[in-house]
């Protein structure tokens, strides 16, 4: 096998040390040494220096956990580095050792069999911990207020069969007045506010309960930890949006994207960053966030074609920005699910609709344009043809006539890709005179046709009555 990199070394990287493997060529003869270094700042500089001295070039060491950032850090801008997933240099079972699995690395990136994970730069990874670390703080209010319902539970409160956020600003001042200490329904009611989607009397109703002062403890204890977790959620909002001021263009751009709100938008630079070099196509961007069907195939047959794993803080974004992007009217990504969910089912059509996202804000942050909504006639004017006979099938079932030609080229310049549908005034058969609900049917059939030929039209066909 060709050798590329002549002069190379392969690092087993753990908590307390990592061990080096110097692979060189040396008049067609491969030599390996090894050695170990503790994983401190001496240690790290001294890898460094040993690594130096032997005119290294590249370096390549597995994603272990968070043990391979501080010697990433110490080596960045002295040598080629490549971070490997663990998942795809994996070794012969039967034959791990530290040492041999630093020849094995340095073997592959001599031979230029590791696939480099991407690692952003400095800033975005510092924006990164932070989006991440906030997710982790939001993730854990959520925990704590079902915590709440639990004991709101066991003490036959039931605020949350009324009460669609026991937090909002009413929730709060029952709470608060429980554990206080009040038990007076009324009283508790009473603190509710006026536009609550429940009365007085329901109110009074579930706060109906007994309350303990053990419960009252819990109560206390999770309302003021929540408390505390929501001013840390307000401080790394406000370290996040002073670490995007450089990127204020690109997050006012990203934010015209349907589904994309503030959140979305910083998590999504956070994730990929704003230079789209390392990605040279969008297909090897969709491939890394894990939007891409996984290869499965044997005997000819494919097996599978789930989606590949990959990006965990990532993709959940996405596909909720999904989730809001198909409810956006008269939009290209309601065209894409709606198209795609009678097919497929909703699921799949979220996740297509997804990937539509990350491309266009790949393509966005590549050439630095500004969103461009292609419209929710984009399929239909992509084949017009196909289009006018999906809907002129459908006026078919509905039992009227449908008769299709093609227009002259003179009077139509696209007529290869049009055609003209006469369509019967009558449905086939006729109703029964007397039949009050087969003459309701028809009439709801007419309406369908007439909607259908509206389509028709607007696929780039003709509609003509028929005699």
């Amino acid at each position: 096998m060709k050798t590329l990199h002549k002069r190379c070394a392969g690092l087993d990287v753990h908590k307390a040390e990592v061990v080096a493997c110097l692979r060189l060529i040396s008049e067609r003869k491969v030599e390996r040494e090894v050695r170990r270094f503790p994983t401190t700042t001496q240690g790290l500089l001294a890898l460094a220096e040993w690594l130096e001295s032997a005119r290294c070039t590249h370096v390549a060491m597995e994603a272990t956990g968070v043990y391979w950032k501080p010697v990433w850090h110490i080596l960045e801008g002295h040598f080629v580095l490549i971070l490997a997933n663990a998942a795809h240099v994996k070794n012969v079972p039967g034959r791990k050792s530290d040492v041999n699995d630093a020849t094995w690395l340095a073997d592959l990136l001599a031979h230029g069999l590791i696939r480099s994970s991407f690692v952003p730069p400095p800033a975005i990874q510092e924006l990164r911990d932070l989006t991440r670390t906030r997710r982790q703080l939001t993730r854990e209010i959520v925990r704590h207020v079902q915590r709440i319902q639990a004991v709101l539970e066991e003490a036959n409160i039931k605020l949350c069969s009324v009460i669609t956020d026991i937090m909002g600003a009413s929730g709060r001042r029952m709470l608060k007045a429980m554990i206080a200490g009040e038990t007076d329904a009324e009283k508790l009611a009473a603190l509710g506010h006026e536009r609550l989607g429940c009365t007085r009397a329901e109110l009074v109703e579930v706060l109906t309960g007994c309350v303990r002062e053990h419960h009252r403890f819990l109560l206390g204890q999770h309302l003021r930890t929540i408390e505390q977790l929501e001013d840390s959620v307000a401080a790394f909002d406000a370290r996040i949006e002073a670490a995007l001021s450089p990127f204020h263009d690109i997050v006012e751009r990203l934010k015209e994207v349907p589904g994309l709100g503030a959140t979305a938008t910083e998590t999504v630079i956070a994730e990929i960053g704003t230079d789209m070099s390392p990605f040279p196509t969008v297909g090897h961007l969709l491939s890394w966030a894990g939007f891409v069907p996984r290869l499965d195939e044997s005997a000819g047959k494919r097996r599978s074609t789930r989606i590949r794993k990959g990006a965990p803080w990532l993709k959940p974004v996405l596909v909720q920005a999904a989730w809001g992007a198909a409810r956006k009217k008269n939009s290209y990504f309601q065209a894409q699910f709606l198209r795609l969910k009678a097919r497929h089912g909703a699921k799949k059509a979220a996740i297509a609709v997804a990937a539509s996202i990350l491309t266009t804000v790949y393509h966005m942050l590549r050439d630095g344009t500004c969103y461009q909504d292609l419209g929710p006639e984009y399929f239909t004017r992509r084949n017009p043809a196909q289009a006018a006979a999906r809907l002129a099938n459908r006026i078919r079932n509905l039992g009227y006539h449908v008769k299709s030609e093609l227009p002259h080229e003179a009077s139509n310049p696209v007529s290869k890709k049009t055609a003209r549908f006469h369509i019967a005034a009558r449905r086939c058969g006729g109703v029964a005179g007397g039949d009050a609900r087969a003459a309701a049917a028809n009439a709801g059939d007419r309406v369908s046709a007439q909607r259908l030929a509206c389509g028709l039209l607007a696929s780039g066909g003709c509609v003509s009555p028929g005699p």
